[in-house]
Parts: C-alpha cells; structure tokens; sequence
C-alpha cells in the first residue's frame, strides 16, 4: 500500500526543488559572467597588443621613412663612414625584399620574429649610421635615448644562452662611458665576441654538419656564419633565403658599426657624446635581441 503524502510535505519538497533549481540557475549565471569576464579581459589584452604592435609597426616605418631621407642627403666626410653607409642601404635593400616574400599574418607568432624585429633593425641601423655621421639625433629618436648608459632591455635572453655572455654584455655597458677614452675598443670587442658566440654555441659545427652536410666552409673548413644561420633558421622552421639573407647582412652591418665606432672615438671624429652613445648601445642591444631570438 503506497505511503500518502501530506500537503505540508508536498509544499516542503516543491520548496527543496525550487531552492535547488535558483542555486544551479545562481551557479550557472556566475559561471557565464566569470566566462564572459574573461572573455572580455582576453579581447581587451588582444586589443591592447594589437594596438602597441600598430603603433611600434608605423613608428618604425616612420623611423625608417625619415632616417632614409636624412641620410640621401648627408654627405660623407669621413671616409671610413663610407663602408658603413653602404652597408645600411644593402641592409635596408634586404629589408624591402624580406617584406615583399614575407608570408606571415601579422596575428602569427613567427611576425615578430620575421618581420617586426627585423623592421626595427633596420630603423636602428639608419638611426646610428645618421649619428656617426652628422653628431646629431633625429628628432624623432630623442624620447628614445631617456634612459642610462648602463640600462639594458636584454634581461634573461642571454643567460639563457650562456652565463658568461650575460656577463659580458654588462662588462661592455660598464665601458662605455663618454669619459673613458678605451669605450670603444671595451665595448665593440665584447659586443662583437657575444654576437659571435651566440652563434657558435647555438650552432656548433657538429651539429651543422650534421644537418646541413654539404654547407659552405670558412678557410679552416668551419661552417661559414650564413651556414649557421641557416642551420638556427631550419631548427625553428624558418627556412627562408630572404630571412637569411637579410640576417646575414644585418651582423654585417653591426661588425662595420664596429669599425666606424673605434675610428671615430680614436680618430678626427674624436669622441662621441651620451646621445650618440646610447644611439650605438641601442643598435648593438637590439641586434642582440635579434640574434637571440633567432638562436633560442
């Protein structure tokens, strides 16, 4: 015989059904607003980096527009400038063919790799070559020299790599003073040996050989330093000879940055001031950057 069930325990269990339904309704209403919170908060970042890419993207083709201008129409008066002048138009030229074959969004991760770094390369390379030749910042780079000397942007890029380099790099930074008459040659030498190791460590002859058994050899019968780019380059899946090339030529270009910056501190150009050294440290940091990212 089936128990009956009085009206008062009917009214109870329809209370018990209600109060769980407006709990799994509260539940469900909190779970869309936490979602739709971090919906927003993740369009809101998007939107925030996409808005400081555009904006570093077109103050770079700014940059680069400007620079290119004021160095068509400065002559050379030194002529030890002569090589690095060159070498930034070829880099520049390299620039302009990596953008014409680049196939990435600027929405995919290899962008700023490919193609954002080596756009501010590029501007930075124009930005010194014009500093070593007049003595004076563009006006458009002067908000970009505020900080010290002895400031750096690299952090753990570096260490990452190699503890010594890390410690070299800031071994350079301490050199370069305007009052020590040695920064230069302290700072081109350590500068160029991080840039060459970066390489070297990344890129051991073993393991080029390994995959790139018929690369081009250096006189010793070493992997040449375009072969190793390579080599980094196939590692990530970059293969790209316009990537490569362009690569190639902006170590070119900091190696002849190197030669001008010692003749001129040495020579007729006597010594550079805080602008123009930061404008240097600049170039060389960035390019570091660079190279490190490649390497990784």
């Amino acid at each position: 015989m089936a128990k009956r069930i009085s009206s008062s325990q009917l009214r109870s269990q329809l209370r018990q059904i209600q109060s769980k339904q407006r709990q799994a309704i509260q539940k469900y209403n909190q779970e869309v607003r936490r979602h739709n919170q971090k919906v927003k908060r993740a369009v809101d970042e998007y939107n925030r980096e996409a808005r400081a890419h555009n904006a570093r993207v077109q103050r770079n083709r700014k940059r680069i527009k400007n620079a290119l201008a004021r160095l068509q129409r400065t002559p050379v008066t030194q002529s030890y400038t002569v090589v690095l002048r060159t070498s930034t138009y070829v880099l520049n030229d390299a620039y302009v063919r990596l953008e014409q074959e680049n196939r990435y969004a600027e929405d995919d991760p290899r962008y700023f790799l490919t193609m954002q770094l080596p756009q501010q390369e590029v501007a930075n390379s124009l930005a010194v070559t014009n500093v070593l030749l007049t003595g004076e910042m563009d006006e458009d780079e002067d908000d970009e020299h505020h900080t010290a000397l002895q400031n750096t942007s690299i952090t753990d890029e570096l260490r990452k790599l190699s503890p010594d380099l890390h410690d070299r790099w800031h071994g350079a930074l301490f050199s370069l003073n305007p009052r020590n008459p040695d920064a230069a040659r302290h700072f081109c030498t350590s500068a160029r040996e991080i840039l060459t190791q970066i390489l070297h460590v990344n890129a051991p002859d073993k393991s080029v050989f390994a995959v790139l058994s018929n690369c081009q050899t250096d006189s010793h019968g070493r992997p040449t330093r375009r072969a190793r780019i390579q080599f980094l380059l196939h590692r990530k899946s970059l293969s790209d000879n316009a990537l490569e090339d362009f690569i190639d030529k902006d170590i070119n270009n900091v190696i002849e940055l190197f030669d001008v910056f010692n003749k001129g501190t040495h020579g007729a150009a006597g010594k550079f001031d805080l602008s123009q050294l930061l404008t240097v440290k600049r170039r060389v940091e960035d390019a570091i950057i660079f190279m490190t990212g490649i390497a990784s």
